[in-house]
């Protein structure tokens, strides 16, 4: 990837993607397509574990550690982690992914399923296919927007689905580096773009279209290496007409820029 610019989409990470592109020999260009703002709302979260207490959940599905670790400091807070922790006891966990099961054992929960890799909600589903689960109550630890596909194959089984938002995806304030990043791929700048969420291709085409250029936007991707992280990034960029060039298995950071090392070096 000697010399080559890469737009790199990722927020919480992307210092981090900077720095492993640059050592590459890269040339990171870097344009944040995502903001993760605070959704707790303590009130709701109280009254969801007392409500927890009279009526016990099923399942408990976690998707994201960020998520996890925000859920538990707002039950610490309220001084209610000893009576969550209790009722996951009793509980059938499930994490998605290594995340929230890191964020769970922190906190010496019991983690009884956990997907397969890529982590989607499809290996989510795979593992507690054999649960019964009608007429039982299932909480979700929410991600950055609400998770409908898993929401209503479980609704679809007979269960009643209570989502727990602790974070919700939005633009960034400044939108001025996903603008300007827009032209740089009109242009033919750019070497590379890689996508390490399903809403930064999502949020990249809103400013786009803003702008009136959506249709120039994936005129532009369609002639650049466009590098995703997994699936559901993938499916995302698929929803724009965009195509992939590749997509990193296993579904990890380090994984994907190898592959993007390798893919530029032929």
């Amino acid at each position: 990837m000697k010399a080559k610019r890469i737009a790199i989409l990722e927020s919480r990470l992307g210092e981090q993607m900077v720095e492993l592109v640059a050592k590459r020999g890269g040339v990171p260009v870097h344009a944040p397509a995502l903001a993760e703002l605070p959704d707790l709302d303590l009130p709701q979260i109280a009254a969801l574990v007392h409500a927890l207490e009279k009526t016990p959940a099923r399942l408990a599905i976690f998707q994201t550690g960020v998520g996890t670790r925000a859920l538990f400091a707002a039950t610490d807070g309220l001084g209610l982690t000893a009576t969550l922790l209790e009722l996951l006891a009793g509980s059938t966990v499930v994490a998605r992914g290594p995340k929230p099961s890191g964020a769970l054992r922190s906190r010496h929960v019991r983690i009884d399923r956990s997907a397969a890799e890529p982590f989607t909600t499809k290996e989510v589903l795979d593992c507690i296919a054999d649960l019964p689960v009608k007429g039982e109550s299932v909480i979700i630890q929410r991600y950055g927007s609400v998770n409908h596909e898993l929401d209503r194959a479980l609704e679809a089984r007979g269960a009643e689905v209570i989502e727990i938002p602790t974070y919700r995806w939005s633009l960034p304030a400044d939108t001025s580096p996903l603008e300007n990043l827009v032209g740089a791929l009109e242009r033919g700048e750019l070497h590379a773009a890689v996508f390490t969420n399903a809403e930064q291709a999502r949020n990249l085409f809103s400013v786009a279209k803003k702008l009136g250029r959506a249709d120039s936007l994936r005129a532009a991707l369609n002639r650049t290496l466009v590098a995703s992280i997994g699936p559901v990034a993938s499916a995302a960029l698929r929803e724009q007409q965009v195509n992939i060039g590749l997509e990193s298995s296993p579904p990890k950071l380090g994984a994907l820029i190898s592959a993007l090392d390798t893919a530029l070096s032929q």
